[in-house]
């Protein structure tokens, strides 16, 4: 039996490279996508190619000087102009995909690089920057705690210069930006002091551990200095604009994206979805407390939460009701019995993220677990603090974020990935594809019954509180697309997006700040619910091309395998057209 797959597989590597041989322009643009990939996107991205599973770039770390700056910039109008003269007519689909993808990353590293220049504009970036490096050296077991020790000391030695190179480059940030960092670095210095050495406190090496200290001290100490720095120095000189601009906007979302849509059209759009998202919500809100308003209701909802010791628990325990409903509904086939690890979040994440899905990179080929973190209340939380920490982690939100991270979101993604059709399809990707899946399932799964008695509630009025939590998650989303815009249009204050968020987006005052503040760097996080929007639209679409030939269950296996390009792209392979994504 082994050797007959084998012969399968040499047969079928055979037959590729004889199509890839027949056709000299595919076989071109395979050489001149992998030379890329090799030469400039990993070698300038160091920390992405060790999460992306390539280990020889663990001892790099990204550098921000002029020099290297004006060297990738280069190289990447190098690739575009030989990209570009290949024609895309000489190309099967799913290549003529790739060299819109490869190009369009190319296109949105220029913009960023030359025009929003956060390099010039954002101090977060560096610190951040260098904790990001040493955390994905520390974050999966991809080799032995003495190798990845050895690893992370050489990344630390240059951790110092890409902080004076910070001070050489930083001209003018928005101040918001400098209090970001500033309000950041606190924290990152406590990860170098406890959490980095404890991710390596199994190292056996006596010489590595001392050089450890060495190193780790230094940086240290230059984080301290450059807190030092931006708060006396560079605070009082940040009086630049946040502001990205309509017109460098609309590029992003081209290049990110593949949209091209006006943005005074996308702003119609979700405002539409929101108003029906809204009536939704109060609809619902009115069936379970008829005497209440929605806001009133939204508490009620807060407080239907486990126990904190039941946290894990409760999580774990949607996997068996959740695989369950996809095979008996046939959602979506699961590549894999393999479940992700559940565990609380590690020490030094905590401080940014309640849940998140952990997958190893798509060339990882040692530290294959997923995990499923999840973040419990802090020991030093009073009960009141406690309580109002866990509302949210409500009935609904429980079931929304293992439907978004895991099943059938985010992991269910990742176990598809061997099958995307391209190297491309694997590491490059749109959010819209990525986040719009995760975002568009918490819908789907309970629109085809998921989260009714016996399906994943108890009864009809905790299925009613499963919904309201749905809603709330996507009125959230709603908010930050209509917000991004805004704001970066100069349409909308910082102050008039928190109000947004608490009046239109049904959010706390606490989230609505720290969703403004993240909107001002994160001007295109419009991409949940627009890509979960292209993606509902691509499914009726398809179901009235297929008529009663349509199968959702085929419908999402063949959305996944296409990797994660843009929905425009997804389109003309299911498709077979280069009609509207919305």
């Amino acid at each position: 039996m082994k050797n007959a797959i084998a012969l399968l597989v040499i047969g079928a590597s055979m037959t590729a490279m004889t199509a890839s041989a027949a056709n000299p322009v595919k076989q071109k643009f395979q050489t001149l996508s992998d030379d890329y990939l090799d030469l400039v996107y990993f070698p300038y991205n160091p920390t992405t190619g060790t999460l992306s599973g390539y280990h020889q770039y663990d001892t790099q770390l990204e550098d921000y000087s002029r020099k290297s700056l004006d060297a990738q910039i280069a190289a990447l109008k190098t690739y575009q102009t030989r990209i570009v003269i290949i024609p895309a007519e000489g190309l099967d689909q799913t290549t003529r995909g790739d060299r819109e993808m490869v190009l369009n990353n190319i296109r949105s590293t220029l913009l960023t690089l030359e025009t929003i220049r956060p390099w010039e504009r954002n101090p977060d970036g560096y610190s951040s920057g260098v904790a990001g490096s040493a955390f994905s050296l520390m974050e999966r077991k991809f080799a032995s705690p003495d190798d990845r020790l050895r690893s992370i000391i050489a990344r630390e030695k240059l951790m110092p210069s890409r902080l004076e190179e910070a001070r050489e480059n930083l001209k003018n940030p928005p101040r918001i930006f400098t209090e970001i960092a500033i309000d950041q670095l606190p924290g990152t210095i406590g990860f170098f002091k406890n959490d980095v050495p404890l991710a390596f406190a199994e190292a056996k090496d006596p010489a590595l551990k001392a050089e450890f200290e060495t190193t780790n001290a230094a940086v240290i100490a230059a984080l301290s200095s450059y807190l030092d720095w931006l708060k006396s120095d560079l605070l009082p000189k940040s009086n630049g604009d946040f502001k990205i601009g309509a017109d460098t906007f609309a590029k992003k979302l081209q290049y990110d994206e593949m949209v091209d849509i006006p943005l005074d059209k996308l702003l119609e759009i979700d405002w539409a979805d929101l108003k029906k998202n809204q009536q939704h919500f109060k609809e619902v809100a009115k069936e379970l407390e008829p005497g209440k308003d929605p806001q009133a209701v939204l508490l009620e909802l807060g407080q239907n939460h486990p126990a904190p010791d039941q946290l894990l628990n409760a999580f774990r325990a949607t996997f068996d009701s959740l695989i369950a409903f996809i095979k008996e509904h046939k959602i979506v086939t699961i590549p894999s019995d393999v479940r992700p690890i559940l565990e609380e979040t590690p020490p030094f994440m905590r401080a940014t993220t309640q849940a998140s899905m952990d997958t190893p990179g798509p060339y990882e080929t040692h530290a294959t677990e997923a995990y499923f973190n999840v973040t419990l209340p802090d020991p030093s939380m009073t009960p009141a603090e406690v309580e109002g920490y866990m509302h949210s982690f409500n009935v609904g939100t429980v079931i929304s974020t293992a439907v978004h991270e895991a099943y059938p979101g985010h992991y269910i993604q990742f176990l598809w990935v061997p099958q995307a059709p391209s190297r491309v399809r694997k590491l490059l990707g749109a959010a819209t594809n990525v986040e719009g899946w995760a975002h568009y399932c918490e819908q789907m799964m309970l629109d085809q019954g998921y989260g009714q008695p016996g399906a994943g509630a108890k009864d009809a009025r905790e299925a009613k509180f499963l919904r309201l939590g749905q809603l709330q998650d996507a009125l959230l989303r709603n908010a930050r697309f209509i917000v991004g815009i805004q704001m970066h249009t100069g349409k909308m204050t910082f102050d008039e997006a928190v109000a947004f968020f608490q009046k239109e987006g049904y959010q706390s005052k606490e989230t609505s700040l720290v969703e403004s503040r993240r909107g001002t760097g994160d001007p295109t996080y419009l991409y949940y619910t627009l890509g979960k929007l292209q993606i509902m639209k691509l499914r009726e679409d398809l179901k009235k091309k297929q008529g009663a030939a349509f199968s959702l269950e085929e419908f999402h296996n063949t959305f996944l395998k296409q990797g994660f390009p843009p929905i425009k792209i997804v389109r003309q392979a299911m498709l077979g057209d280069s009609s509207p994504t919305l």
